[in-house]
């Protein structure tokens, strides 16, 4: 496998790809760990109803708005990003704990 350049390195497409490919793998493994935190809460929470926490999401939301403008990223596309992300972590906890109490 070819290392990835830094964007700014990058001279070719071919480059570019490899580098956003390496990212997205990256991330992969970080959204695993991320799910993971999903499992434990879903084993944690006795309530099903605690599983939906919208000041939590809100809260998720705005820390990565305020993250993504400090570092120059438009804060409404992550934010919508991670709306995202957020929406099907809870999907995701909400049926772990209809399994671990099935």
């Amino acid at each position: 496998m070819t290392s990835a350049k830094l964007p700014e390195q990058c001279e070719t497409m071919a480059e570019v790809r490899v580098g956003v490919d390496q990212v997205d793998r990256e991330l992969v493994a970080l959204l695993v760990r991320r799910f993971g935190y999903m499992d434990a809460a879903a084993r944690i929470k006795t309530d099903r109803g605690t599983v939906r926490d919208e000041a939590r999401k809100a809260e998720v939301l705005d820390n990565v708005a305020r993250e993504a403008e400090a570092s120059g990223l438009d804060p409404q596309r992550i934010r919508a990003v991670w709306n995202e992300l957020v929406e099907q972590s809870i999907a995701h906890e909400a049926i772990r704990w209809d399994r671990l109490r099935a």
